[in-house]
């Protein structure tokens, strides 16, 4: 037996002395470098009472020494938990209570302000981040040779929390082979060689930054730009030295923003590839009209890591996130039954990639993940004439308005092409003749000036009038989460009375 994220991923670096990550202020990190700070990590982890089986929580800000801290967590055999540095003391005490970990990592800055969290749940507290803390001082202090403790395939590696928009946040567990069998397929199915630098300015709390971004370019031996967040300056710099990047839609907007991004400081780019979110129609032509590229858009999910993706070679296709994944099968379902091409249903997966089920959530486990392996996404989509999966929204953001099903994403697109409509959110909200009704949030072009009415007005010869919104505003921004997300529960929750009486 043998520790497999381990020997995939990190065993390498050890005889590599070549550039790994390129940091800000010219800095710069090498293979052999990192894997000393992962050896100095996992020793400070087992040093701390971390073993196999404990799980490691960790709310600190991106840096070299926080990625070290996940390959060390992987690489003794305990359980990794990432949390975004936005959650507050109070939402970081139920993580601690549900996954009770051996150790909480957090920022400095925050130490004052969370121990008591951690003392409550009996989780040691040190500190660390890119300058310092307790536990780089600890780190500073051991060896660097290490011993990865066997792990097999399926023995947990990481407990990521999803969003909790609705209800309380569940840990999904992933497994050393549900990491690493989706990094090989994407590997290869995006050609990552160890000639590539990625440009990687996502966060590492998430599926996308961690799972995605980091593990495929630490198993294909390329290059990481290793950048703290996005940036635009730094991004802007850092793009003639990158040949792929990976973000989301907010990523792809901000740089089409800016005069200085041109087709010919990406001339020798070859991906971009975008996800967390959806990819508007508008931003994938702007920006192949302005680089020449097309940018490659994906679909995955914190129990499932990738699902799906648009081709390499091949056409990448605006408003789809492509095919499924080699190995992945995927289904429309309606009323327990697969639904034809064109018709719209529950999106449920089945693969190595699928996650093993929700952290202490027996029953939440057997509601959406079947005996049989499939797993109920919550996501709805349709399959196209040629195969490509569009995905139409959340189950749980359907509109039935008068005992009609209204799709948002069906009713944006259209609010989108409006003049002067920069994108726009589509919500339901309780009406007291037709149960629920379509409300559309809108956001302007910069400079442009909208009517809410003109807008809707514009939707009648385009969309049944059930589909059409009942009413509109205008914002500034759309609420959003870390990863580009709009929180369509948090506009639910804004415009509630809006039709009361």
């Amino acid at each position: 037996m043998t520790n497999p994220l381990y020997s995939a991923l990190f065993a390498a670096l050890a005889e590599r002395d070549t550039v790994l990550m390129h940091l800000p202020a010219g800095r710069s990190l090498t293979a052999r470098a990192f894997h000393d700070l992962i050896g100095q990590a996992a020793n400070a982890l087992v040093a701390a009472g971390v073993r196999p089986g404990d799980r490691v929580a960790v709310q600190v800000a991106k840096s070299p020494e926080a990625l070290a801290v996940y390959a060390a967590t992987v690489s003794v055999g305990a359980v990794f938990l990432p949390l975004n540095t936005a959650y507050t003391p109070d939402e970081v005490s139920y993580f601690l209570g549900n996954a009770a970990p051996r150790l909480f990592l957090c920022d400095p800055a925050r130490e004052a302000a969370l121990a008591p969290v951690a003392a409550g749940h009996a989780a040691g507290l040190m500190t660390l981040d890119g300058a310092g803390g307790s536990f780089a001082a600890a780190m500073a202090g051991q060896a660097t040779g290490f011993v990865p403790r066997d792990r097999a395939p399926g023995d947990l590696a990481a407990i990521l929390y999803t969003s909790g928009t609705t209800g309380r946040s569940k840990g999904a567990m992933l497994s050393h082979d549900n990491l690493l069998s989706n990094a090989e397929v994407l590997a290869d199915l995006w050609q990552f060689t160890e000639q590539d630098v990625l440009l990687h300015a996502l966060p590492i709390f998430h599926t996308h930054g961690l799972f995605v971004a980091s593990n495929v370019s630490f198993l294909t031996g390329g290059q990481m730009i290793f950048l703290p967040g996005f940036d635009l300056n730094e991004v802007l710099a850092a793009l003639p030295r990158a040949t792929a990047m990976m973000g989301v839609p907010t990523f792809y907007t901000r740089l089409l923003d800016d005069a200085r991004f041109t087709r010919d400081l990406v001339a020798h780019m070859r991906l971009f590839v975008s996800g967390s979110a959806p990819l508007l129609a508008e931003t994938h032509a702007d920006f192949e009209a302005r680089t020449g590229h097309r940018i490659l858009e994906r679909y995955g999910m914190t129990e499932t890591n990738m699902n799906t993706s648009n081709p390499y070679a091949g056409e990448r296709r605006a408003g789809t996130v492509g095919f499924p994944l080699p190995g992945v099968e995927l289904r429309i379902m309606a009323d327990a039954a697969e639904v034809a091409p064109g018709e719209v249903g529950g999106i449920e997966v089945r693969g190595r990639n699928v996650f093993l089920g929700y952290w202490q959530m027996q029953d939440k486990t057997a509601e959406e993940l079947r005996a049989d392996g499939w797993f109920i996404t919550g996501d709805l989509g349709r399959l196209d004439a040629d195969g490509y999966v569009q995905i139409v929204g959340r189950a749980k953001d359907l509109v039935i308005s008068g005992g009609f099903n209204v799709y948002p994403i069906e009713v944006e697109m259209v609010l989108d092409e409006q003049p002067g409509v920069l994108e726009s959110a589509v919500i339901g909200l309780p009406h007291p003749d037709f149960g629920e009704a379509v409300f559309a949030v809108l956001v302007a072009q910069n400079g442009a000036a909208l009517d809410p009415a003109a807008v809707l007005a514009g939707l009648r010869e385009r969309l049944a009038r059930f589909k059409q919104p009942k009413a509109a505003v205008v914002v500034a921004a759309l609420p959003r989460n870390a990863m580009g997300k709009v929180q369509k529960a948090e506009l639910r929750k804004t415009y509630a009375g809006w039709f009361a009486g």
